[in-house]
């Protein structure tokens, strides 16, 4: 059953440590007009996670079947052999309850998904203060082995050279002026109204 909906699309992305799930789960709370796209993916939960609010949990040839019959809006093998994606029901499910969507995804999702939604798609890039930060705040979290650290910090770097390529960037340095950014972010592209109202 296809949706008379169809709302508008708020893409947070980012590299790992710069905060985009912090502010995900902020606007979500602000604006109960706002409903989360739940990712796909092969990776196995982890503690506390749960089926349907934090991933959809797949086996790989689930997901492998799932790409081959073009269920996905886009998704990307992010590190060997672990898969993330956006469902294009789920985007359909969320347009049935009436909702905005915001999305927590990584930076090629980003892209992808607003080259398919065009002008009802705003990008927004979260940006660490600087580099230097992003790489203290991930070793403080101290969730990886020397190996999947470096493999990281490789990928960010990429992530970070892709800035350039999204509607808006907002820099998360102190948290309490991040949020609020955000929110203005959201109520003009959601909501269409002016910063001078």
């Amino acid at each position: 059953m296809t949706s008379t909906f169809s709302g508008k699309l708020l893409v947070i992305t980012a590299p790992s440590g710069a905060g985009k799930t912090t502010i995900v789960k902020h606007l979500i709370k602000t604006y109960p007009e706002l409903a989360f796209s739940v990712s796909a993916t092969n990776r196995p939960a982890r503690p506390k996670e749960k089926e349907g609010i934090d991933y959809y949990f797949m086996s790989t040839e689930e997901f492998k079947q799932k790409i081959s019959s073009d269920a996905f809006l886009e998704w990307e093998e992010v590190y060997d052999g672990q898969f993330y994606g956006t469902l294009r029901s789920e985007v359909e499910r969320l347009w049935q309850l009436e909702k905005h969507i915001i999305f927590d995804i990584d930076v090629r999702g980003a892209t992808n998904i607003k080259k398919v939604y065009g002008p009802s798609c705003l990008t927004v890039f979260i940006k660490p203060p600087s580099f230097q930060e992003l790489v203290r705040r991930l070793r403080g979290r101290q969730t990886e082995t020397s190996a999947s650290f470096r493999k990281r910090i490789t990928r960010i770097k990429k992530e970070l050279s892709y800035e350039t390529t999204f509607d808006k960037i907002l820099v998360n340095d102190l948290l309490d002026v991040a949020l609020k950014e955000a929110e203005l972010i959201t109520e003009e592209f959601i909501f269409e109204r002016d910063e001078e109202e």
